[in-house]
């Protein structure tokens, strides 16, 4: 499933990737997805933030190009030099992201992958889920499919089933975040992840995971298979990290600076 990178490749042949993510207090989250971004493979990045976050994304991720929701909204994406979108990561709640959410759902037309304040925007305003790109990629923790699905759940079995009914109504790849990560991919199979641990029930790594998968989907990987392999690495990355620094002290950072070495371990088996 994992492809070998061509050796006579440049960085455009692995991509550009779009990122929605941070707002006031929440650069941290925009930070963690987009170094994730770039330690995945990603060919090159752009980060849609507002301008109070640049100078904090290029100290920290150097790699990444920066652009604000203004600039995006006047995109012209069937001319745009973008190959996929991810957003949520830290975005918050407001008309103004809704509305650039929006944009990006309806006109953009390129896989995406939406997480955190991105799925709490869509869940207020379901007709969202109609507009989604063919390769969409949700990224839930049992309290947002609760929001997204209007549902409560007892267990782990109502939490699989209405992941899988929103998979088929919409054509959409849904992982489910938890111990353990389900992913549910459009055609209704499921994909239980092997990987991860406890310590990684922590600020932020749902934001790692989605710059993987971002990555993942810029490469034209497909949504299912983008989201086996992101969080298998992913859960890959926080083992690893776990061994270093323990279940209690590891942080999400820890994560993302741990994706090489995960990798490593991962194209070595191939």
């Amino acid at each position: 499933m994992l492809r070998p990178r061509d050796p006579q490749a440049h960085k455009k042949c692995f991509g550009h990737a779009l990122l929605y993510a941070g707002s006031m207090g929440m650069a941290g989250a925009a930070v963690l997805s987009a170094k994730a971004c770039m330690r995945s493979g990603a060919g090159l990045l752009t980060v849609c933030s507002p301008l109070y976050n640049n100078a904090i994304l290029q100290t920290t991720v150097p790699e990444a190009m920066t652009i604000t929701p203004k600039e995006v909204s006047l995109t012209d994406f069937s001319t745009s030099r973008f190959n996929a979108i991810g957003a949520g990561p830290g975005l918050g709640y407001g008309e103004d992201r809704a509305r650039l959410l929006a944009i990006l759902t309806k006109s953009a037309k390129l896989p995406m992958v939406l997480d955190a304040d991105a799925l709490n925007i869509i869940a207020k305003n379901p007709e969202m889920m109609e507009y989604l790109p063919q390769t969409t990629i949700l990224t839930p923790h049992v309290g947002e499919l609760a929001r997204l699905t209007g549902t409560s759940f007892s267990n782990r079995t109502d939490i699989v089933t209405k992941a899988l009914e929103l998979a088929l109504k919409h054509n959409v790849t849904v992982i489910v975040k938890g111990a353990p990560t389900v992913t549910v991919s459009p055609d209704g199979k499921l994909f239980i992840n092997t990987t991860g641990n406890a310590g990684m029930a922590t600020a932020g790594s749902g934001d790692v995971l989605t710059g993987i998968v971002l990555a993942m989907i810029t490469q034209s990987y497909s949504g299912t298979e983008a989201s086996r392999i992101a969080t298998y690495i992913h859960g890959l990355a926080g083992d690893i990290a776990a061994r270093k620094f323990s279940q209690t002290a590891m942080t999400s950072a820890d994560i993302t600076d741990c994706l090489p070495e995960a990798w490593l371990k991962m194209t070595m088996e191939l």
